[in-house]
């Protein structure tokens, strides 16, 4: 028997060693892969993608994806043109929904009508945001699409009566083998010819394709304001000078200034042509502006094979668009305030998984996506793409903004940074071309707790007449700035209110011995005193564990 009393002491000694050092062990909480991205609350121009690692990773947006990114007022001759903005789209059709039925027009100007063999893609095909629409798969451009577009209100900016003044209007194309004839985009209307006895002329926009170029036409759009004139039309053609790659996305704006007439198609953001629309073809004559007809609809991917993206149209004449995948401002990640359980715990380090990412020409048949892969260190690659990293910390989640940003390096040890809650941000550059993002996988928070005092030890408590006095000896913590002695007549509760010093528990600060009055003679009361190192807010102490219990009666005539 003895010697089982002696195993037992043994492993009871074991295990409360193997406590304590546990009790101070690191602790990590992770972000991302597995535990997944919803503490990432504050996003601006970053998105979570599936298709780069196992698990999903936070990237830049595409920069057609947010319209204000990736444009800027021109400059030069085209100085004074308006730059491009969210409140200036008439039509906007990113193709990023998963099934092609639900194409549509976010901007509600417009209504869709998608024909069943036209078929949606994943971002890893699309040329921004998470899709595109993708015509004549089999190849068979011939019996390929449309998908319809209509007006469906008078804010539609091509809705029939409305007389234009400035437009844009651009997308992205792939095409598979850009054969002659192919059609892009088609816009037709039937209109009223003003000086041609009531006759009705037929109205179109017209892009097509034609030895590896594509060919515009504009018939019957820019109309006179002078009823009496004898050139009611302006009618423009031409062919760009850059040939369409097949296999490789190229961006195509065609955009339109009223105050001087100036029609300019640019290609990959460089001008090809520019005309205008002007009685004599020159600057400083009439100016000829589109007038809408009746019947207006455009027939977009008509006999085409390949894949659009970004279908826009604005109510100004955009300024140079950029044909970069990722905006040059890149974008910016924050956490929400991530509570690591105690006061005064301290950081140790963040690391961190991610990466490189871009693709280059890919296509529904072929991804071909580069991916690189790293855990720790730097996160800036040879061609100038990066991540970089802060934190902050606070005892108080609503005091964070109080505090400082401070840069770290993603493995290595950090100092000085303590608190029960931390925020994390990164930013994201895109590479110098554009082209690459930087992505981030996990994120792993290595902290230790902020452990609480340990509780005095050889508590004693002494009746008295109304009162007992409790002596105990300091806790062995250096940092204990005070104690909280908790009581009640009622075992196992330990919130009594007889005390006259006040309610259990009551803060008797830094000393080992206290005299409790007030309470009732001939009734047992229980006792435990926990030490604490601060306090937090009123009332709210960060307190160690309790004491061993004592018990004591007050009795009329006894003395402590």
């Amino acid at each position: 028997m003895k010697r089982v009393l002696i195993l037992i002491s043994i492993v009871y000694i074991f295990l409360f060693i193997c406590g304590s050092i546990f009790a101070f062990e690191e602790k990590t909480i992770s972000l991302g892969g597995s535990a997944t991205w919803r503490a990432a609350e504050n996003r601006t121009s970053v998105t979570e993608v599936t298709a780069v690692r196992p698990h999903p990773v936070l990237v830049l947006s595409s920069a057609s994806s947010n319209s204000v990114f990736g444009y800027s007022a021109a400059t030069g001759v085209l100085g004074n043109f308006s730059a491009l903005s969210e409140h200036a789209l008439d039509m906007s059709i990113s193709f990023d929904e998963r099934d092609s039925r639900f194409f549509r027009d976010s901007i509600g100007n417009y209504r869709l009508t998608i024909p069943h063999d036209v078929e949606s893609v994943d971002r890893n095909s699309a040329r921004a945001g998470n899709g595109a629409a993708l015509f004549g798969r089999s190849g068979a451009f011939a019996n390929s699409g449309p998908i319809l577009i209509q007006p469906q209100n008078r804010n539609a900016l091509f809705s029939s009566g409305n007389h234009i003044r400035d437009f844009t209007i651009e997308f992205w194309l792939y095409p598979i083998n850009l054969e002659n004839g192919e059609q892009i985009l088609t816009w037709t209307a039937t209109g009223s010819g003003q000086a041609q006895s009531g006759r009705n002329n037929v109205q179109r926009i017209s892009c097509s394709a034609s030895r590896n170029r594509l060919q515009w036409s504009f018939t019957n759009f820019f109309a006179s304001i002078n009823a009496s004139s004898n050139r009611p039309y302006i009618n423009i053609e031409f062919t760009g000078n850059t040939p369409i790659v097949p296999k490789t996305w190229s961006h195509h704006l065609i955009r339109f200034d009223a105050s001087t007439g100036l029609l300019e198609y640019l290609v990959n953001g460089v001008t090809e042509n520019i005309f205008y629309t002007t009685a004599t073809g020159r600057e400083n004559s009439e100016v000829y502006t589109p007038v809408i007809g009746n019947n207006s609809s455009f027939s977009l991917g008509e006999r085409f094979s390949g894949m659009i993206d970004e279908f826009k149209i604005h109510n100004v004449c955009a300024g140079r668009s950029s044909v970069q995948r990722y905006a040059s401002s890149g974008g910016r990640m924050e956490t929400r305030a991530i509570d690591l359980g105690e006061n005064l715990s301290s950081i140790l380090r963040i690391d961190v998984s991610g990466g490189r990412t871009s693709i280059r020409g890919a296509s529904s048949q072929n991804n071909s996506r580069q991916n690189e892969y790293r855990q720790n260190g730097r996160f800036k690659f040879s061609d100038d793409c990066e991540m970089n990293f802060f934190i902050r910390a606070s005892e108080n989640p609503y005091l964070l903004n109080n505090n400082r940003w401070i840069s770290f390096t993603p493995g290595i040890p950090v100092s000085g940074i303590n608190g029960r809650y931390v925020q994390i941000a990164v930013d994201f550059y895109p590479s110098a071309d554009g082209e690459s993002s930087p992505y981030l996988e996990q994120l792993n928070i290595v902290f230790m707790p902020g452990e609480p005092p340990l509780p005095p030890r050889n508590l004693t408590a002494i009746a008295a007449d109304g009162a007992v006095q409790l002596r105990w000896r300091h806790s062995p913590a250096e940092n204990t700035v005070g104690y909280l002695v908790y009581y009640s007549d009622v075992r196992g509760e330990l919130f009594g209110s007889d005390a006259i010093l006040g309610p259990s528990p009551i803060d008797v600060g830094l000393t080992n011995n206290v005299l409790i009055e007030g309470l009732k003679n001939g009734t047992l009361y229980y006792f435990r005193v926990a030490a604490y190192d601060r306090v937090t807010g009123e009332l709210n102490y960060h307190a160690g564990e309790f004491s061993v219990e004592v018990t004591a009666r007050p009795l009329a005539g006894l003395r402590p």
